[in-house]
């Protein structure tokens, strides 16, 4: 090693010193509250002290003026290996091959970071990669410092059917033969195949196993909703995935098919569309967790989609807006999820104010980002602004609780006690 490098490695392992994190206003995500001043000390990794009356030697202040400090907010449903740069052509699937992917990936990383999104569930890759997982590859990316991003839990490769919604050759409806899919990469059929799609996601650092459990809108499927696996695979896929300690998400929209997920012990329900009020309710009774992506409904481009899939959108998005508003009144437990690039890479704030819309107040949007996705993941600690929990503290203009709007305004970003994004005044 040259003296460059020992350098380097020398500066790499050097502590940090201390921060404090000056700021007009902190949100206390529990108690609902604004607290002023807002005034955080950091040290390391992790949050030491709120409001602290005595600061340690050599603690650097940042000012960062008239802002509010919130934490880190979190999406979970993303697909960064979607969207984003350059992606107007509707054969992308065949065109780009993964290295080309894993870049796209570090791309929407980065941006999503710097709008305030700290931790990010990748629900499922649906592309042929010769088994490789590379949300685990861009996870691993990012937590030794090589990509700016957030922090990364990785489903592998979504579990679906041959002529599935997330089997990828339904959305274009592409020749038999063409972007064939492995088992290893997700394409399964049958009690033993979904095992094995599941063993392989698990065994090469899957942290959620994503299935395709019903029909959706954007596919060459049939009607939105109906179930697609039987109920004998979804309760193999969650065996094998609830053995392992790690949890089960399902693309589900239709009514019966949410209730097969749910008789098989599926953890969270992305869309859930379709679901009738009993529904619902079973999932207040299960614990079930619900990522509604409300938000595509309404800002989700379909203007080049086949017109049968424009004519399913037109018939579904209405309903599923209804939907979404009667989960809330019910109180089933709402965890934020944009669906990515459905919506825009860092456009979350079009998320919560969709789901303010459907009738939560501010503050439970806010939650549905934070301490809820928090529970979801199992991560106790992130999604508040606590002494000993990860330092990821972002700032945004104004007073979020009267203004949801100014969450897509973020002017300051810290995870894990490092700065990635300060446009404040003080910076």
């Amino acid at each position: 090693m040259g003296a460059r490098e020992r350098g380097a490695a020398t500066r790499e392992k050097a502590p940090h010193p201390p921060v404090l994190l000056r700021a007009a206003r902190l949100l206390d995500v529990d108690k609902g509250e604004i607290v002023e001043p807002g005034q955080v000390l950091v040290v390391g990794e992790h949050i030491a002290e709120i409001q602290p009356t005595r600061l340690p030697e050599g603690t650097i202040v940042r000012d960062l003026g008239d802002v509010t400090l919130l934490p880190g907010l979190m999406d979970m449903e993303v697909n960064l290996f979607l969207g984003g740069p350059d992606h107007r052509s509707p054969l992308i699937p065949v065109q780009e091959d993964p290295a080309v992917r894993t870049l796209r990936a570090a791309a929407n990383a980065r941006r999503t970071l710097s709008r305030g999104y700290t931790t990010v569930r990748n629900l499922g890759l649906f592309v042929q990669t010769g088994g490789v997982l590379l949300d685990v590859a861009l996870k691993k990316a990012i937590d030794l410092g090589w990509v700016e991003g957030p922090r990364v839990v990785p489903a592998g490769h979504a579990i679906a059917p041959t002529g599935g919604h997330l089997d990828p050759t339904m959305f274009q409806a592409f020749a038999p033969g063409v972007l064939p899919l492995t088992v290893e990469e997700g394409i399964a059929n049958g009690v033993a195949e979904v095992r094995k799609a599941v063993r392989h996601q698990i065994k090469y650092g899957a942290r959620v196993i994503k299935v395709c459990a019903s029909n959706g809108v954007m596919s060459h499927t049939g009607p939105a909703g109906a179930q697609q696996y039987s109920d004998e695979e979804l309760c193999a896929i969650v065996d094998e995935a609830h053995r392992a300690g790690l949890k089960v998400a399902a693309h589900c929209m239709g009514d019966s098919a949410i209730r097969a997920a749910l008789e098989a012990g599926i953890d969270c329900i992305e869309h859930g569309f379709l679901a009738s009020d009993a529904t619902l309710d079973l999932m207040i009774e299960r614990g079930t967790f619900l990522v509604a992506t409300t938000s595509l409904t309404e800002g989700m481009d379909t203007a080049h989609a086949d017109p049968a899939l424009r004519a399913k959108a037109a018939d579904v998005f209405p309903r599923a807006r209804e939907s979404t508003a009667r989960a809330i009144r019910r109180g089933v437990k709402v965890a934020l999820g944009t669906d990515a690039p459905a919506i825009p890479h860092g456009k979350g704030v079009m998320e919560l104010l969709a789901l303010a819309d459907r009738g939560m107040r501010p503050v439970d949007a806010l939650r549905a980002a934070t301490t809820v996705a928090a529970e979801l993941i199992d991560a106790d600690d992130r999604g508040r602004i606590a002494p000993g929990l990860l330092a990821d503290v972002i700032a945004v203009p104004g007073d979020p609780l009267t203004d949801l709007s100014v969450t897509g305004k973020v002017c300051f970003v810290m995870k894990g006690g490092r700065v990635y994004r300060d446009d404040t005044a003080g910076s």
